[in-house]
């Protein structure tokens, strides 16, 4: 039988418990006292392992192990690295879709601005055309004011020489004298 040493009884202790490696170091130490091949039952199996080679085994199990931490570790930083590019891959379209939802309002300020313009434009122009018809309206409306009133006038003269040379008519033949002039 192989002798144990401190060193490698701190290797199979875990937690003093019996928890974690233990029975697996406990297991692997009884198939190498016992030969591993008959358990002592029949012929004699091989020969119990000598020192170096338990050292070995014991080195063979911790590269595993630094192996097997290793690639958990590795996968550990993967997934934490596939959280963080989902993390910002969703915080890329969030700003992606918010600038969207900017461009679309800033499109929609000026159409409307455009259409208000518009429709000022339209309401400008057709005050104008009003504006116009109203002037010429009142033009036409202060020629025809004053057309009726040379109108009126000039029928208020030719009734004023119809009645004066009615009134001459029927007075009879009337002569108007010479103005006197002052003799001094």
């Amino acid at each position: 039988m192989a002798e144990l040493t401190t060193g490698d009884l701190a290797l199979m202790r875990d937690d003093g418990l019996g928890g974690g490696n233990s029975f697996m170091w406990i297991f692997a130490l009884l198939i190498l006292m016992f030969g591993g091949g008959g358990f002592g039952f029949g012929g004699r199996g091989p020969l119990p392992a000598g020192a170096d080679q338990v050292s070995q085994g014991f080195t063979n199990q911790q590269l595993q192990q630094i192996a097997l931490s290793s690639a958990n570790n590795n996968y550990e930083t993967a997934q934490l690295i596939n959280a963080q590019t989902n993390a910002l891959m969703q915080q890329n379209q969030t700003y992606e879709i918010n600038a969207i939802q900017g461009f679309n309002n800033i499109n929609l300020g000026i159409m409307n601005q455009t259409n208000v313009l518009s429709q000022q434009l339209q309401a400008l122009q057709a005050k104008l055309d009003s504006c116009c018809c109203e002037i010429k309206t009142q033009m036409l409306n202060d020629r025809l004011a004053d057309a009726q009133a040379t109108n009126v006038a000039l029928r208020n003269d030719i009734s004023n020489y119809n009645q004066s040379q009615y009134l001459l008519g029927q007075t009879g033949r009337w002569v108007a004298n010479p103005t006197a002039t002052a003799t001094a």
